[in-house]
């Protein structure tokens, strides 16, 4: 098994909507000279930025089911108001925690709502429309040797405290990797393994960047393996099917 490395890329500005953050990633991975088949994680938080996917608080209108929820769990309604307007589906709220299932299709705390580096105390940041698509297009202006992009989310476990980086959106890479009717060391067939590479990538990518170091952009090597010529199926592979879900 070869080993990898992960490191931020420094000079990302604070990202705003309208701006170039394809063309400020290029220019960052220009000076960080990567090797072919390498892959960049970004954090959602500078793409949704960038897409103009930013809530201005005060402009937010609650309404009586953001008021009763907000009521309940002790949270700010607008923001409340926000979460729900970023929901498909409201499953538990507890201990001032909504988890929803966002129209995406990923259950998080929230609905992915997120108002910590947002720029402003009173704005909220969601998550990008289509974060595939995010990843397609800005793995399109990278150049050559051509990346895979993973744009990440930090998610919550169930039934572990802590969080960990998450794969929302995909271009270039293998998200899975099914090693099931394969044998292991031993022979034996395996019936369950299926890496959910994407994800690990993500996790990985979250540990060469600190929370307040202003570096969403990170920059690995030496998982080429994984890496595809072509854009891909992005991150959906990931989610499972509502059926499959056991704690419905």
């Amino acid at each position: 098994m070869a080993a990898f490395s992960a490191r931020a890329l420094p000079g990302i500005p604070e990202i705003r909507p309208g701006e170039d953050l394809a063309g400020i990633v290029a220019a960052a991975l220009a000076d960080a000279g990567p090797a072919p088949g390498a892959v960049v994680a970004i954090a959602h938080t500078v793409v949704s930025k960038a897409e103009g996917a930013v809530v201005e608080l005060a402009s937010v209108e609650p309404g009586p089911r953001a008021r009763e929820l907000a009521l309940e769990q002790r949270k700010d309604p607008r923001l409340v108001q926000v979460v729900l307007e970023q929901s498909a589906e409201v499953l538990r709220a507890e201990r001032g925690v909504l988890i929803a299932r966002t129209h995406h299709g990923f259950v998080c705390a929230n609905a992915g709502v997120d108002v910590s580096n947002a720029g402003a105390s009173d704005r909220a940041i969601v998550l990008p429309a289509d974060p595939d698509a995010s990843a397609r297009a800005i793995r399109a202006r990278l150049g050559s040797p051509v990346p895979a992009v993973v744009v990440t989310d930090s998610f919550g476990r169930a039934w572990r405290h802590g969080q960990l980086d998450a794969a929302i959106g995909l271009a270039g890479l293998q998200p899975l990797d099914d090693w099931r009717g394969r044998t292991d060391s031993e022979g034996t067939e395996l019936e369950a393994t299926w890496l959910a590479v994407a994800d690990a990538i993500a996790a990985a990518s979250d540990l060469a960047r600190a929370k307040d170091s202003r570096e969403p952009v990170v920059l690995i090597e030496g998982l080429e393996r994984f890496v595809t010529e072509a854009d891909g199926p992005g991150a959906r592979p990931l989610l499972r099917a509502l059926e499959e879900d056991l704690f419905r």
